[in-house]
């Protein structure tokens, strides 16, 4: 990316420093911005975070995938869909029995939202009554509830509001101008039509992008002006390091500069002072630092577990060492019903592991002094 300005720069500062929720920004300032030199970006994100969230809190989410594979779409980026050989196997949808027990299990381990996911290009009439259910008895355990099934009518997104949907995802992927080299199969324009019947019945809205598919710096300021286009923003922007699945036709694909990525991360900040900006998928692959600067540039969300929907996540226990070692904390969740219970029982899970540690550390001790001591009768 070409530097920008001396005056342009200025004015891009100027904005970030005020961190205003507009939905106005051009390409050219989003460009700006992006231009920065990398401590000013991080900077002036900084400081838009601090305006509006806790700097140490962080919002912790698990993702369930509810139906897997056979997918009509042709994302090139996706084990899950039906045209590409990626040696993923089709699972129907899961029994609402088995969702909630995992719900119960993420909010035991502090999570809390819980986001059930779906291979469909959109739910059939008889899924979705059975999704509906999910979303209750997954509400009834006091989390906050998302899912993301594909597109959805105005009909559809009425019925998971009344059935008490927090959050529904649904990402627009890449700019508009890149859109057709990734999907075919669904229109950037559907894409937004479902995000507006979710607005529509009252629920958030989840939506970001996937980072690093051979899209341009242009694409990246693209993407998130449409995203900062939204009225209101979107309540959680996850912004995604492309996951390069072998059979996938973006398998090959160049790996993406992390210091882009968390430049990414930073505008999206300044630009959407009032959202949480998700780290999401990729984080496998990304180092600690890498994470924490992540966090630094104003990243305040992530998912929690050991999968996000087929791709794998850095493992609960590697997290809560990585929060502990930066300071920080889960964020207590707005619609928990019981948030001390949930903070007691995730502090109990960090104890009970320093606990094991502890007596694994005792152990290993005392088979030296054991050993050391057989040795000297040996000798004697």
């Amino acid at each position: 990316m070409p530097p920008a300005s001396h005056e342009s720069r200025t004015a891009s500062l100027t904005l970030a420093s005020r961190g205003e929720v507009r939905h106005d920004w051009t390409v050219e300032e989003i460009e700006a911005l992006f231009a920065l030199p990398f401590n000013d970006l991080l900077f002036h994100a900084q400081q838009v975070h601090r305006a509006h969230f806790d700097p140490n809190a962080v919002q912790v989410s698990t993702l369930l995938s509810i139906k897997t594979g056979a997918c009509p779409e042709d994302c090139k980026y996706c084990p899950q869909s039906g045209h590409y050989n990626t040696g993923l196997g089709k699972e129907k949808l899961l029994e609402v029995e088995k969702v909630v027990e995992q719900a119960r299990a993420a909010r035991e381990a502090g999570a809390s939202r819980f986001c059930m996911g779906a291979a469909w290009k959109s739910p059939r009439e008889k899924d979705l009554d059975v999704v509906l259910e999910m979303v209750r008895r997954v509400k009834a355990l006091g989390l906050e509830t998302c899912m993301t099934l594909g597109m959805v009518d105005t009909d559809q997104a009425g019925r998971l509001a009344e059935a008490g949907l927090d959050y529904y995802n649904h990402n627009l992927d890449t700019s508009p101008e890149y859109y057709g080299e990734i999907i075919t199969t669904r229109s950037y324009a559907d894409r937004l039509a479902t995000l507006g019947n979710v607005r529509e019945a009252g629920m958030k809205v989840c939506s970001g992008g996937i980072l690093g598919m051979g899209e341009a710096p242009r694409d990246r300021a693209a993407l998130l002006q449409q995203l900062v286009r939204l009225e209101p923003h979107p309540e959680s922007v996850p912004i995604n390091m492309l996951v390069k699945v072998p059979g996938t036709p973006l398998e090959d694909v160049e790996d993406l500069d992390p210091i882009e990525f968390i430049r990414a991360i930073a505008v999206a900040r300044i630009l959407m002072p009032a959202s949480h900006v998700r780290l999401s998928a990729g984080r496998e692959q990304m180092s600690e630092s890498t994470q924490a600067l992540a966090f630094l540039a104003g990243a305040n969300s992530i998912f929690y577990g050991d999968q996000l929907l087929t791709t794998s996540n850095p493992q609960a226990e590697q997290d809560r060492a990585l929060f502990a070692k930066l300071g920080l904390h889960p964020e207590r969740g707005e619609t928990c019903t019981d948030d001390a219970r949930q903070q007691a029982e995730l502090e109990a899970a960090l104890d009970a592991s320093a606990v094991r540690q502890a007596v694994t550390e005792l152990d290993t001790v005392a088979s030296r002094l054991a050993y050391d001591a057989t040795q000297s009768a040996t000798r004697a």
